[in-house]
């Protein structure tokens, strides 16, 4: 008898459904590029940074000061990228964490269990293991959330370089982990860093929030509405004391993500598709441009080492993270009764967890948030998210490139399309009309290899008969 399907384990890392697979192919391939925008303007940064001839001009544009005084936004350039442009990428983030709690994997409670509890395991060891470091060491506290974030677009970027052919179901994983990650960053910043309220302005930008809202449920069309809303919204966040941030993920969360009866895409997948280009190839590099812009030299680098603060962040990144992660992972599968998926290894989920240690971007920003006044301190952990990140890009690197071989091996299989229907062709194995579209392909070459393998033989035939054939003439007349 057939167990009950109540009964069968749950796989961890298992195969991904069909939809599940094209978002994340799509969402991924966009955050690749923009990884790759990423790293280039982090490079682009430093040397900026650092050539003695254009230091003085990187803190000049880093530092002029443009926008409306009266309306409390005569921002530098820096603070622009920090407060602006990333709350685009975080409206991204908002958009991608509702379209998970809605129709991802994130809507099933047993399969987000998971992610939940992988991120939440990988935020809270590295902050414990910074908080240890700094305790023993003598060093200040404020940095404990530095360590704690995932950049996911950075990631990805590696894996590009690397050329790994990391299955479909591990780069989910990493994906959700990072979209949960966002979340509980975007917590810690309106939690731990908000001070000063403004009761006015945070009114008012709830308000607009509420209108947001009311025009997305009435159905109201039109960037010229919610664009120029949005930017309200943003100025009163942003004055109200909380960080500005907030705000884009707040109207991400609006968004509604599934889909109605006749609908191709839902208004938030629609949104998300047209606003993730400019977050992943624009307002992301930009501000990786003017934040890891620091002063990098035998001396700074020494000192990321032995200064409790950044070490207890570098530690966080290439050990917290990569121990939490796994950990929580194994935990899950432990206590739900899951097993891991038969084509990967507990190696390889730690291999990824290792990836989840560069934190560029959020760490940057938390970095900012946690020290904010102090320019050495601030400067010196940003030093420290750079090494720690690229520590974790290294190791990552050599262990994913000790299995790529199996990777590549697993990938080719979900790619393999032999009816060419466009749909892999593992996803049809039980599906009679795939194996009859296969039969009549093989078929159709079946019949081509027979026909050639006659013309072959009786091109031979007829080459046999000539010197006997050439005797036929004497029957004829003379």
């Amino acid at each position: 008898m057939t167990a009950p399907r109540s009964s069968t384990p749950r796989k961890v890392l298992g195969r991904l459904s069909l939809p599940e697979r094209t978002y994340v192919a799509d969402a991924l391939r966009t955050e690749t590029v923009g990884g790759v925008l990423l790293l280039v303007a982090a490079v682009a940064a430093l040397l900026w940074a650092n050539i003695p001839g254009l230091h003085d001009s990187y803190e000049s544009v880093a530092d002029f000061h443009f926008g409306p005084a009266a309306l409390g936004l005569d921002l530098s350039v820096a603070h622009w990228a920090a407060d602006g442009l990333l709350a685009i990428f975080f409206f991204v983030a908002g958009i991608e964490l509702k379209r998970e709690l809605v129709a991802g994997d994130l809507r099933d409670p047993k399969a987000a269990a998971l992610p939940v509890v992988a991120a939440l395991c990988g935020m809270a060891v590295p902050a414990l293991v910074y908080t240890l470091t700094n305790v023993t060491g003598g060093g200040s506290l404020a940095g404990w959330a530095v360590p704690t974030a995932t950049d996911i677009a950075f990631a990805l970027a590696v894996l590009a370089v690397i050329g790994t052919s990391l299955p479909s179901a591990l780069r989910a994983f990493l994906l959700t982990l990072a979209v949960v990650d966002d979340l509980f960053a975007i917590l810690i910043i309106a939690v731990f860093f908000t001070d000063g309220l403004n009761f006015a302005a945070l009114g008012g930008a709830v308000a607009g929030l509420v209108v947001f809202w009311l025009l997305l449920r009435a159905g109201v069309r039109g960037w010229y509405v919610y664009v120029p809303l949005a930017l309200v919204i943003w100025a009163l966040m942003y004055n109200s004391g909380v960080h500005a941030t907030i705000a884009g993920v707040a109207m991400g969360l609006m968004l509604r993500c599934h889909r109605k009866e006749g609908e191709a895409h839902s208004p938030g997948e629609h949104i998300e598709h047209l606003v993730r280009p400019l977050s992943a190839g624009l307002a992301v590099p930009l501000f990786a441009l003017f934040s890891a812009g620091v002063a990098v030299s035998g001396g700074a680098l020494a000192e990321v080492f032995t200064t409790p603060e950044t070490l207890g962040v570098v530690l966080g990144l290439v050990v917290g993270k990569a121990l939490g992660i796994f950990g929580g992972t194994w935990l899950t599968a432990r206590f739900t009764r899951a097993s891991l998926s038969e084509d990967l290894e507990w190696a390889d989920v730690f291999a990824v967890a290792s990836l989840a240690g560069i934190g560029f971007t959020v760490s940057l920003l938390i970095g900012e948030l946690a020290f904010e006044g102090d320019q050495a301190m601030t400067g010196a952990v940003k030093a420290a998210v750079l090494t720690g990140s690229l520590v974790a890009a290294v190791l990552a690197t050599v262990l994913l490139k000790i299995r790529n071989a199996k990777y590549r091996r697993l990938w080719e299989e979900e790619e393999r399309d032999e009816d060419a229907d466009g749909i892999p062709d593992i996803y049809e194995e039980d599906d009679p009309a795939y194996h009859l579209r296969l039969a009549e392909r093989y078929e159709r070459k079946a019949a081509e290899h027979r026909r050639i393998a006659q013309e072959k033989a009786d091109a031979r035939h007829g080459l046999a008969e000539v010197p006997g054939g050439a005797g036929d003439d004497r029957d004829g007349p003379a």
